[in-house]
């Protein structure tokens, strides 16, 4: 008989059944991009390192397994790796960035779109929403720190060259925002985390691959959407991640409190505005347990269409019978 192990492992090997969204490389196909996956932990696995490998938050990795400890999850644990997402509402051109679900969307020409775990600004240095453009791109960047920065830590200097101390990293990509950038880090495990000074992080592998494809000019939007909306081979599906209240009590208790009975009605609009026509297919109760779990993963809220008739169900109508033909009701015939 396979052991535990074995059958944890078979389980783990397999997605969670979505398909990539443009894998053709013409564009999105519809609304989903990526697949579910499991990873089995072994003895020295922390979820952090977990993260960094797939390129997912540690927030958002302890959002759809609440309660495991990051740093000692144990052996032979099953952890689901939240790497399929709903595409954000915005441009599909260029990079479109979600700052609620900690997230860069990559939309190459002609190829599959691409999803990038990222870190924004903390309480005070929030990241700003709104559209612009990539300005310039810098390899070894140097980095000076604004007049804030360096109010709050005096110790800094006026200018930080590149190397293993510069906390932009080995690759920059400067946005028409002034000090706004997209960038490397030297500190990996601050990716997935709003914990910067407003810039917008990523592993140095991935602002790598992306610093490599992205041109000067390039159209960058940034939006703020906790919930998310979109189809998928004919089903509506709903995504929704913690609130920053929620994300703190990540970052202190590696889980958040649930708010039964606060569902907003903004989201439940999103739900009836992407249903359209399909409104009376979505289960309403999925729909608001998904919004108090806000596991940060996409789950299907419409109810499968109903068959349509076999085509033997379909016969010549009954012949109508002519009214002669039609015999009272035995007590009411002196009536006629």
């Amino acid at each position: 008989m396979p052991t535990r192990r074995a059958l944890l492992v078979g389980l783990a090997g397999s997605a969670l059944a979505y398909a990539s969204a443009a894998r053709d490389g013409s564009g999105p196909t519809g609304d989903l991009l990526g697949s579910l996956r499991w990873h089995l932990t072994e003895e020295t696995d922390t979820l952090l390192d977990i993260a960094v490998a797939n390129d997912v938050g540690i927030l958002a990795i302890s959002a759809a397994n609440p309660g495991v400890d990051p740093w000692v999850p144990g052996a032979d644990r099953l952890i689901l790796l939240p790497t399929a997402h709903i595409l954000p509402e915005g441009p599909r051109e260029g990079i479109l960035i979600n700052k609620a679900e900690l997230g860069l969307y990559w939309f190459p020409k002609g190829r599959p779109v691409r999803r990038h775990a990222i870190g924004v600004g903390r309480d005070g240095y929030d990241t700003p929403v709104g559209e612009t453009r990539v300005v310039r791109k810098q390899k070894d960047p140097t980095w000076y720190p604004t007049p804030r920065t360096r109010a709050e830590r005096p110790e800094l200097p006026a200018v930080v060259p590149p190397g293993p101390d510069n906390p932009l990293g080995r690759h920059a990509l400067y946005l028409g925002w002034p000090t706004y950038l997209i960038h490397g880090t030297n500190k990996p495990y601050g990716v997935g985390r709003r914990v910067s000074r407003g810039c917008i992080r990523m592993y140095p592998y991935a602002i790598e691959r992306l610093y490599d494809e992205v041109a000067i000019g390039t159209r960058v939007t940034v939006v703020d959407q906790q919930v998310k909306a979109g189809w998928h081979e004919g089903e509506l599906y709903l995504e929704a991640h913690p609130d920053l209240g929620q994300l703190e009590e990540l970052e202190e208790n590696y889980s958040f409190t649930p708010r039964p009975g606060e569902v907003d009605e903004a989201s439940l609009a999103l739900v009836r505005r992407k249903a359209g026509a399909a409104l009376a297919r979505v289960d309403w109760d999925r729909v608001e347990a998904e919004l108090v779990a806000r596991r940060g993963i996409p789950v299907r809220i419409t109810r499968p269409e109903a068959p349509a008739p076999p085509e033997d169900a379909w016969e010549e109508p009954v012949r109508p019978v002519p009214e002669a033909e039609i015999a009272p009701p035995v007590g009411l015939r002196g009536l006629y």
